[in-house]
């Protein structure tokens, strides 16, 4: 799986583990967020910032080369991910735990920016951009 095509990982990730989020924190209650959720809006405010919480997780995760933390924090065990070109769906922490094993060692700096989110009740989605900056002489595969 290229590097591009993880942006559907995080989509599938994130509904996926919807009914069991995978935080590297657990997630604080309180009441304004709690009233805020029932809005539509407030639904995709809250969700906005535990997406933001999880990229944020995954940047410093990626930059410190730990491609575990990323696995077992970010997605969801029974994460998938598929995406032209790629031979292979990836199915489960097994799977991306090989590939992200491989992508921390050729791609030192990456960064992910949330463009457009949308929430429906217990469902939600977020397309972003995934930048990354691979070694000279890795750039030839991603």
């Amino acid at each position: 799986m290229s590097l591009q095509h993880t942006l559907g990982a995080v989509a599938l990730g994130w509904i996926v583990s919807t009914a069991t989020p995978c935080f590297a924190e657990p997630p604080t209650t309180d009441a304004p967020t709690a009233v805020a959720a029932t809005t539509r809006h407030g639904q995709r405010e809250v969700f906005r910032q535990a997406i933001r919480k999880l990229y944020d997780l995954k940047e410093r995760a990626w930059a410190a080369g730990d491609a575990e933390l990323i696995v077992t924090q970010f997605y969801s065990a029974d994460a998938m991910s598929a995406g032209e070109g790629d031979p292979e769906t990836m199915v489960g922490r097994a799977a991306f735990r090989k590939a992200y094993q491989q992508y921390v060692e050729d791609v030192p700096k990456i960064r992910i920016e949330s463009v457009s989110s949308y929430v429906n009740g217990d469902a939600g989605w977020d397309w972003a951009n995934f930048y990354s900056e691979p070694k000279p002489e890795k750039k030839s595969l991603y």
